[in-house]
This record gives C-alpha cells, structure tokens and sequence, in this order.
C-alpha cells in the first residue's frame, strides 16, 4: 500500500493551459455550423426553388430544399469518422483540425459569395459539410488528450463547459442570423457565420503552443474496417461452430477481434436510433418552412414582437439545457426508486415513442396550415418540448451506450459509427424528399401533413421492431465490469 501511495499521481486542481482555447473554438465554430443551418431550408426556397410564392410549385420546391439540407447533414456526420482515421494515422488531431478549418471558413466564404448562384451555392455547402465532418471526431477527442493521471478528475468539469459552449454557440446563432437574414439579406446572414467561423480557426490557432499533441501512430491494422474485409473474404477458413469475426483470430489480435464483435452488438442497438436521426434533423429544415406560416407573435403587455422562422429552434436548446440536469437528477433516480429501473435500452424505446409522438403533433399543425389555418407558434414549441425530451433519451444514451459498452481500443471507432448513423437517418429522409420533389406516387400521397403520418408509421414500425428484439439484444458492460475488456465470454453473438 505504501509503494502504491508514493506511485500515485499528485492531483493538481489547475485547468490545462489550452483548455480556454479549446472551448472559445467550439463556441464560435457552432455559432457558424448551426448559424447557416437556421435558414438553409428557408433560404433555398425563397432565393432558388419558389421565389414568387407559387402555391403550385411549393410541395416539390419544399422537397427539393429539404433534400438538399439533408444530404448536406448526411456528408457532415459521414465524415468524423474518415476525419478520425486520418488524424490518429497521419496527421495527429491538431494538424487536421487547422488544416481543416480553414477549408471551412472557405466554405462559408462561397455561401456569401454565391447566394444568387445556386451551383456555386451548393459547392460552398459540400465544403461547409467536409470542414463541418472531418474536425467533428477530433475537436471532442482533442480535449481530453489535455488531461493526464494528475487532472484527470477534472475532466468532466471541462465537458460540462465543453457541452455548453456548443449550446450557447447555437442559442445565440439561431436568434442572431435568422434576424440578420431579415434585415441585412442573405449574403450576410451567411457571412457572418463564416466570420465566427474564422474567429474560431483564430483562436485555435492562438493556443498552439500550449495544447498537448498526440502524434499520428501510423496506420493500425487491427481496427474494424480490416478485421471486417478480412474475415468476409475468408470465409473458407471458418470452423464448425466458430463465428464469422473468430476467423480473423489467427492474422490479427484476438481482443481486437472481440472488440469488434463489441461494437457490432452496439451497432444493432444503433440500428434503431435510425428512426430519431431520420427525423430529428426535420425540425431545422422541415420545420421551419411550416414556422413561416404560423402565427409567431409574442405580446408580453408592455412590448410584442414576432419570432422569424429559423429562431424557432432555439427552444430546443432550452430544453435541452432544463431536461439534461432534470433527467439525472431528478427522472432517472427516481424511476429507479420505484423499480423502474432506466436501462439504456428502456430509454431508447421511450425515446423513439416521444419521437413519433411529436410528429403527431406537428402532423395537426400542418393540417391546420394545409386548410388554410395559422396555427400558434407554441404548437411547434410543444412538438420541440417533446422532440428534445426524446433527444435526452435517445441520443445522449446513445453516446453513452457507445462508450459504455465497447472496449477502450474500440471508443473511438464507436463514435465515429454514431456519427455515421445521423448520417444514415439523414440520407433516408433526403431520400423520401426526392422521390417528392420527382412527382408520381410519393408527391401524391405525401401531400401535406401526409408526410408527417408517413414518418410516424416510419417510427412506430421501428418502435414495434424495438419491443421484439431488444429483449435478446446482447448487452455487455465494460465499465461496470472491469474484466470483461480482456475476457473472451461464452455468450458473444455470432458476428
């Protein structure tokens, strides 16, 4: 006990010198991202699909808009985890986040410069999504790369302060550049973001000397890609009774191979988190052209006001900042007081409920809109009080079950596969829109809030699907049990 006492780390209780530069980076960098999402859709219809208000031309100029928004968010969440690849065997994470900065101020910079010319338009945002994606895995990553054995315990102090620059980033965004696309139009309501944008790259670059740098370790074999490649075209050396992924057992190490066989269990837990991310992202496109036509005016007696379209999202920031502490805090103990003990999985199906639920509402809103009604601004407010308590259960569960539930020398490639499936979720609903903005069956049976039941049948065929297979989901634990990351157990699935 003695020896181990003289070994152990002095805890130091003074921040890392690059930590303030770290989190004013992320501030300015979601200001920039969340900033231009705020009125993409709204901008991509008024400026290019529909410009005179045709009633005619609105269900495919709507559609084409949409697909547009979201295949942009399906090339920003597909690339962390190709960005994380290359910063841990080539470059490091501090090279590729400059670097890759500065390809996404560009971005921004084509986004002002070509908002009369949609081909130019839409080259600036697959720019914006490759600086967007290819920092995303390493920004996060790079924090905790600033702490060691003796200031470890303050890490989570950090996130926390991590996580709240992203929401104060976003908060002040989607009430500032919807204004400014208002007053001042388009070119600087897209400017400006790009300006954040660059403020951002400045102040990271600022703290240069100051953060600590992992260097690349060159390219491992032993990941998932090849473990995977390897025993798909192998399958002749499988044994009786062996698993696909045992194959790889005699070429690469066998606890990478389990590790892998981890992160496929977590990706079947993943496969339903599909059905949040395929409609999460609605409530920044979809929802706000249905904001324009409601009624947004807000009288508090002494002064009135009127909320534009693409601010309406920031009520899911306050929520989110009032659920986070009240699910933890509050919820979750005391669900488990009573013996309702609040599984990871038992959260994700609840989650996926509430999704489909707030659909529900926002479907009769755009009943109300489509027989000529304009419906309350709080209807949507109720739709995001719902959406973002579904948000609490499905996705930051989803990011803790990632962590929780895969070795350590697989953490990283599990969140580059979260990431991988609000990229997928995406591409599922740009893909609805196009067979919208195409014509035929799709554009004649989604009319109106017909698209929104579509999505709530989507859900709930997740939903039903969920109560079948999650009991014989196979969960595994590495952080409750600390031996398991070097066991090979008898109950893998066959994967």
């Amino acid at each position: 006990m003695q020896k181990a006492t003289a070994e152990a780390p002095v805890k130091k209780s003074i921040l890392p010198k690059s930590v303030p530069y770290i989190i004013g980076n992320e501030a300015a960098e979601r200001f920039s991202f969340y900033g231009m999402r705020s009125i993409l859709t709204l901008f991509l219809v008024k400026q290019f699909f529909n410009p005179t208000g045709d009633a005619a031309l609105s269900q495919q100029a709507d559609a084409h808009a949409n697909k547009l928004n979201h295949l942009f968010v399906m090339v920003a969440y597909a690339l962390p985890f190709v960005g994380g690849m290359i910063a841990d065997w080539f470059t490091g994470k501090y090279k590729l986040i400059l670097y890759i900065s500065i390809v996404y101020c560009i971005g921004h910079l084509l986004l002002a410069m070509f908002d009369t010319s949609l081909g130019g338009f839409e080259f600036g945002m697959l720019v914006v999504a490759i600086g967007a994606g290819g920092i995303k895995s390493c920004v996060s990553a790079n924090v905790g790369d600033q702490f060691d054995a003796s200031n470890q315990h303050m890490l989570s102090k950090v996130y926390g302060w991590f996580y709240f620059s992203i929401n104060a980033g976003s908060m002040l965004s989607t009430v500032a550049i919807p204004t400014i696309y208002k007053y001042y139009g388009a070119a600087w309501a897209f400017g400006v973001p790009g300006i954040l944008m660059a403020l951002a790259t400045v102040i990271f670059f600022m703290g240069r000397n100051k953060y600590v740098k992992v260097p690349p370790q060159g390219v491992n074999r032993n990941n998932l890609v090849f473990i995977t490649w390897y025993a798909l075209t192998h399958l002749s050396k499988k044994k009786p009774g062996q698993s696909l992924l045992d194959i790889a057992k005699g070429e690469y190490d066998p606890e990478r191979v389990e590790g892998v066989k981890a992160v496929y269990r977590v990706i079947a837990v993943f496969f339903f988190a599909l059905a949040f991310w395929a409609v999460w992202d609605q409530c920044l496109s979809e929802w706000t052209l249905y904001a324009e036509k409601m009624d947004r005016n807000i009288n508090l007696g002494f002064t009135s006001f009127v909320i534009e379209p693409g601010s309406m999202s920031t009520f899911n920031t306050i929520f989110l900042l009032i659920f986070i502490p009240f699910f933890n805090y509050v919820i979750y103990p005391n669900l488990d007081k009573i013996g309702l003990k609040t599984t990871p999985l038992r959260r994700l199906g609840a989650g996926l409920v509430l999704t489909a639920l707030s659909f529900v509402v926002i479907g009769f809103t755009h009943e109300s809109i489509e027989h000529g009604g304009t419906p309350s601004m709080w209807w949507q407010v109720l739709a995001f009080l719902i959406l973002s308590a579904a948000e609490v259960l499905v996705s930051i569960t989803g990011l803790e079950y990632a962590y929780t539930h895969s070795p350590k020398s697989m953490k990283s490639t599990m969140s580059g596969i979260w990431f991988l499936v609000v990229s997928f979720g995406n591409l599922v609903t740009a893909l609805v829109n196009s067979f919208i903005e195409d014509g035929g069956w799709w554009a004649a049976n989604l009319k109106g809030a017909n698209y929104e039941w579509f999505f709530v049948a989507f859900i709930s065929a997740f939903i039903i699907l969920f109560f079948f297979v999650s009991p014989r989901l196979k969960e595994r634990n590495y952080i409750t049990d600390p031996h398991v990351d070097n066991q090979v157990a008898a109950d893998t699935t066959n994967l």
